[in-house]
């Protein structure tokens, strides 16, 4: 009556009791495991939430003199070009290929719709009729931004652009050095990818695609 419990058991029913003890600590652990993934993930969720409230806020007007600002496009996709009209040739480029990609994915019925948004790196020049008159040759759903030159600097700063202005030449005309990407938010206002000179349209489409695809919103 002094042996150890279970030791009357045959073999086999020992490495049977075994293996059900070892297979409950196991689920144990994978249930702690998830649960800590789960609470980590609900952490960073969490805080991804609260930058979507401020990042890259913005308070400029488009082509037609409408005040603008990021919360209006919450619950949008937006592909976000920062520029300038009198640009000779990489901005149109841009334009031109953010419009395009913008066309490839309106083709492919059940994707949520995409807003293409171009900020001015020059307010001294871009007004909104500027910005209207430019706008034309590109997608007819692009909209342009623009405001003072504090608001103007806010909205760059907020994503990390920089815009720098040369020299003058004798006819007072000037180039605008800058940032060249194309920034992704998804619907909850958040920079989710960026794109540079080497990315085709059809690149741009793909990766945006694939964002939709994988979102998930994040928890009010």
């Amino acid at each position: 009556g002094g042996g150890h419990p279970g030791q009357g058991l045959p073999l086999w029913q020992r490495l049977g009791v075994a293996a059900l003890v070892a297979g409950a600590a196991g689920g144990l652990w994978l249930w702690l495991r998830a649960e800590k993934g789960r609470q980590r993930q609900a952490r960073r969720r969490a805080e991804l939430r609260a930058l979507a409230l401020g990042q890259g806020d913005f308070q400029l007007q488009d082509q037609e003199g409408r005040p603008r600002c990021k919360a209006d496009f919450r619950g949008q996709w937006v592909l976000l070009y920062f520029g300038f009209t009198h640009c000779p040739d990489v901005c149109p480029e841009e334009l031109g290929k953010l419009s395009h990609a913008v066309e490839l994915l309106e083709r492919e019925p059940g994707l949520p719709p995409l807003q293409p948004l171009f900020i001015t790196v020059d307010p001294e020049r871009d007004d909104a009729a500027a910005m209207g008159r430019y706008l034309r040759d590109f997608h007819p759903r692009l909209l342009g931004l623009t405001g003072t030159p504090e608001e103007v600097r806010a909205a760059g700063s907020a994503y990390r652009v920089y815009a720098s202005a040369g020299p003058r030449d004798e006819d007072g005309d000037y180039i605008v050095d800058h940032t060249i990407l194309i920034y992704l938010l998804g619907p909850d206002g958040l920079f989710l990818d960026c794109y540079g000179r080497s990315k085709s349209a059809q690149d741009i489409a793909r990766s945006v695609r694939r964002h939709m695809d994988t979102y998930e919103p994040l928890p009010d």
